[in-house]
């Protein structure tokens, strides 16, 4: 089945920019596991001359060798006698001259496993590029991988490549507007289409793999409820190509962010961990892998990041995966769900889970929220999900997404998940949130309300809300005014 490619406009135009430039460029692209970058390559490369080299997925019996063996038959693909040797200037001398004087793209796919084994692979791969990629040829040499943290620490962090590398591009989950084109052939309404992205997020590859010709539960049924399912695999195969033998770690930090945020010194304390840098290390991997989020409070005088934060699982097919199938998966494998179980919505951990997942959709479509509001990103000073500690002097107080702009002004976001049209208590619930809220007497307070089910007439009258958003017009990339 050919794959449905939707969006990506703003990346497929830095890239054709620099392609169009005709001269050598290097581009470091990096993304989460299944967010597409690979379908992004592909629609870029075509009717290009493109020279693309994958490398071979980690496993113990896996060597050095290997990975440049697997690069040789590539380079042999194209019509490049390859010979066997030890060292990777051979081999990046053979592609140098193949493209000695073109126009090209050359991807070096999955780079972090291609270098597997090997410490002289990023620098004898900086040296050709000095003296014969960029100096001979007009390429465009794409490192791509997985494993954002090895792209940050090994390419971006390395002072061999400072100075040499031309762009940085994250590629991220696709915005709500663009996960929305793939129920356009289909008469779907909202809360379906919320219940397919509480699953998958705006992970393309996720997003192709339902049928939208299907019901959500026989969707759910196939892909997660049966032995071998797709979503059912993919947490075990996520973690064990990018972690490989740390995976254990990071399935522990991942699970303690399931139901709520934390700081580091709770995570530490939640998987019986003593907090020390290796472990920022591994919350700064997660994070680059887009797993998780890091949220910061910051001081409102002077706008300035404050050293408090709190961790927040950010990947809804990670979320639905620890809550909803892990405790049943032995059981799935087994011989599918028992009669008690007969189909996701039976499962007492779904409803738990919608509220945050709607979150985490909000979240990472917060500049269509900026819209509405009738800002832009130079208003913004700071914005984030926000916490205020209990102390002798003020309550704790939690706001789902708080933002401060130039004007001295504070938007106060309840982001409210629900099944039935929302009553007065949603009213009642911001005030009191609004009253525990500390904040300097010069800034104005402004609550506005994102929600996915209507809110009944007692709530407009009520006057609370500056703003009521409908997550149906995040869904179009707009919200009405």
């Amino acid at each position: 089945m050919k794959l449905k490619f939707y969006g990506r406009v703003p990346e497929l135009q830095l890239l054709e920019n620099y392609y169009a430039q005709g001269e050598s460029r290097l581009i470091a692209l990096y993304g989460r596991r299944r967010v597409g970058k690979s379908l992004l390559l592909e629609k870029f490369s075509n009717e290009k001359l493109v020279y693309k080299f994958v490398g071979l997925a980690p496993d113990e019996k896996i060597s050095a060798d290997d990975q440049r063996q697997f690069f040789a038959k590539t380079l042999m693909g194209y019509g490049i006698p390859a010979i066997q040797t030890d060292d990777w200037s051979h081999l990046f001398r053979l592609l140098a001259l193949k493209v000695e004087g073109k126009k090209a793209v050359i991807i070096f796919d999955e780079i972090s496993w291609m270098a597997t084994g090997d410490p002289t692979f990023l620098p004898k791969l900086k040296s050709d590029w000095d003296e014969h990629f960029k100096l001979k040829s007009k390429v465009l040499l794409i490192l791509c991988g997985s494993i954002s943290s090895w792209i940050q620490k090994n390419i971006l962090a390395s002072s061999g490549f400072v100075g040499r590398v031309d762009h940085v591009l994250e590629i991220k989950p696709l915005p709500l507007k663009d996960c929305n084109k793939f129920f356009q052939d289909r008469e779907i309404s909202d809360y379906e289409k919320f219940k397919v992205l509480s699953v998958t997020g705006g992970i393309p590859l996720y997003l192709n793999a339902f049928d939208f010709s299907q019901p959500f539960e026989k969707n759910i049924e196939r892909l997660c409820l049966s032995s071998g399912g797709l979503l059912l695999r993919e947490f075990e195969v996520i973690f064990h190509d990018l972690f490989d033998k740390r995976a254990g770690v990071y399935k522990k930090i991942v699970e303690s962010l399931v139901s709520r945020s934390l700081e580091a010194s709770e995570i530490a304390k939640a998987i019986d961990w003593e907090p020390s840098g290796v472990l920022t290390d591994y919350l700064e991997d997660l994070s680059t892998a887009g797993f998780i989020s890091r949220d910061f409070l910051w001081d409102f005088d002077s706008g300035k990041v404050s050293k408090l934060s709190r961790y927040r699982l950010s990947d809804n097919y990670l979320r639905f995966y620890l809550k909803c199938l892990q405790p049943h998966k032995e059981k799935i494998e087994q011989r599918g769900m028992t009669s008690s179980f007969l189909t996701l919505m039976d499962l007492p951990s779904w409803p738990g889970i919608l509220g945050l997942q709607f979150e985490n959709l909000v979240l990472q479509n917060r500049e269509v929220l900026w819209e509405a509001l009738g800002y832009s990103a130079r208003d913004i000073v700071s914005d984030n999900p926000f916490f205020q500690k209990k102390n002798t002097k003020q309550p704790g107080c939690q706001i789902d997404y708080l933002i401060q702009t130039r004007h001295h002004n504070l938007i106060v976001c309840e982001i409210k998940f629900s099944k039935n049209v929302l009553g007065l208590e949603v009213a009642e619930e911001i005030k009191s949130k609004m009253k525990a809220f500390k904040r300097p007497k010069s800034f104005a307070c402004f609550p506005v309300l994102i929600e996915v089910s209507g809110v009944q007439d007692s709530v407009l009258d009520s006057q609370v809300f500056m703003k009521i958003l409908d997550f149906g017009e995040f869904l179009k990339g707009k919200t009405a005014a």
